[in-house]
């Protein structure tokens, strides 16, 4: 393939990649419009209007500044590939490193500066306007930037080894260093998996063993019945950052651990914490963390095979405003091109990972109605859809291509039939 012909190809898909988000965002937008006035008649007993409105506002608001993001990010993207910011940022750094590894790995954490610095407006912008408006934001400015330099902090620890190994490893392992780099990688998302509950996730929140006693009763008979074993209850102070509220259980083996928002825990009744809680345990007990896992080790696996491919390929920096280097390493440039250009060859299949996600919400909403009453899931999903704004009408496509969990109609008519 020519270089012209490429940079053409990425222009097709980059305007339809554009045009796509921008038509599911109007589509989105003009649907929660149509239906703002009354709640859907399943919810109409439980839900407020004034809650499902507020729902709708919130919801058209994320999705005008997710579009502000995309254009926004677009634009970004052009900068930095046909319009030469790459090329200019590795030509600047170049007197001080030299061709070759280091240049590399300079560039790479280069480029992971300016573009976190770029996206920082926006993501202010969320949290202290956003949000704010509509009562979920929690954090003051000073955790906003102590998370920031806490995340920065712990990125830089634990990602500049990975990317000095990966680096290393393209440069001096031949053509199937995508192979060794996939061993490498894999573990580390392993190591994460494990670690992060523990070790990570305690820099940026507190978590206490759950101390309701009745509660903890009820849960650990919920356990027993399903086989599942953990290394404790706890809760975690969400309510510092944000209003939403959530629950999850993480780790492998041992180290399995479950995890309440406390804002989940003031909000739900003892049986609809059980369901909710029993959705997730069949999450587990259903092998989907098992088969999630897989499946991205599978998707990494092919897309280092890609661009293993790729960055032996001249037309392919050529085509996105790079020239690289003839006698020198160009491994660095080629993973920050490849993290640039994929997701805009790849958006169009963003509905077949939604098919597998939501699959297994549907399962786990069965495996919580076999181990609880139904009724105690549908009255606390109906309660963090209105405690989280979720929006009750969303358009179905836009839906397919951006939510991982089905519409909630769709959920309570699935738990009502299962249950019938």
């Amino acid at each position: 393939m020519s270089s012209f012909a490429f940079s053409v190809l990425f222009v097709v898909f980059l305007l339809l990649t554009l045009s796509l988000r921008t038509w599911l965002a109007a589509r989105h937008i003009r649907h929660i419009a149509r239906h703002r006035a009354s709640v859907p008649a399943e919810f109409a007993p439980k839900v407020p209007l004034a809650a499902h409105q507020k729902a709708a506002d919130y919801t058209v608001a994320k999705t005008r500044l997710g579009l502000i993001g995309t254009l926004w990010g677009a634009i970004v993207l052009i900068g930095f590939t046909l319009m030469g910011g790459l090329q200019l940022l590795s030509l600047v750094i170049l007197p001080f490193t030299g061709p070759g590894l280091m240049h590399q790995l300079v560039l790479v954490v280069a480029f992971a500066v300016i573009a976190s610095v770029l996206d920082l407006p926006l993501d202010w912008y969320r949290q202290f306007v956003l949000e704010q408006r509509f009562g979920f934001n929690k954090m003051t400015p000073g955790l906003w930037w102590g998370d920031l330099v806490k995340s920065t902090f712990v990125g830089t620890l634990i990602g500049l080894p990975l990317l000095w190994v990966v680096l290393k490893l393209m440069e001096a392992s031949g053509s199937l260093w995508w192979l060794y780099t996939w061993f490498v990688w894999s573990g580390f998302q392993l190591l994460m998996i494990a670690f992060y509950p523990t070790v990570i996730a305690p820099l940026f929140n507190k978590f206490t063993p759950l101390a309701d006693v009745s509660l903890k009763a009820r849960i650990d008979g919920l356990m027993t019945r399903v086989g599942f074993a953990s290394r404790g209850l706890f809760v975690m102070d969400g309510s510092k950052r944000s209003a939403h509220g959530n629950a999850y259980f993480s780790g492998f083996g041992r180290a399995k651990r479950i995890v309440f928002f406390d804002t989940l825990l003031s909000r739900l009744e003892p049986q609809e914490i059980e369901a909710v809680l029993a959705h997730e345990l069949g999450h587990f007990k259903l092998r989907h963390i098992v088969k999630r896992v897989a499946t991205m080790f599978a998707i990494s696996l092919a897309f280092l095979a890609l661009l293993g491919y790729l960055k032996g390929q001249a037309w392919f920096y050529t085509g996105l405003g790079v020239l690289p280097f003839m006698n020198a390493s160009n491994d660095g440039m080629a993973l920050i091109l490849f993290i640039l250009v994929l997701p805009v060859f790849t958006f169009v299949l963003a509905p077949l990972s939604s098919i597998t996600s939501r699959k297994h919400e549907f399962e786990a909403d069965a495996f919580a109605a076999q181990h609880t009453d139904h009724r105690d899931l549908v009255s606390a999903l109906v309660k963090m859809y209105e405690d989280n704004a979720s929006t009750l009408t969303p358009d179905p496509l836009h839906s397919a291509f951006y939510d991982s969990h089905p519409p909630a109609s769709v959920r309570v008519k699935r738990l009502t039939m299962a249950a019938a």
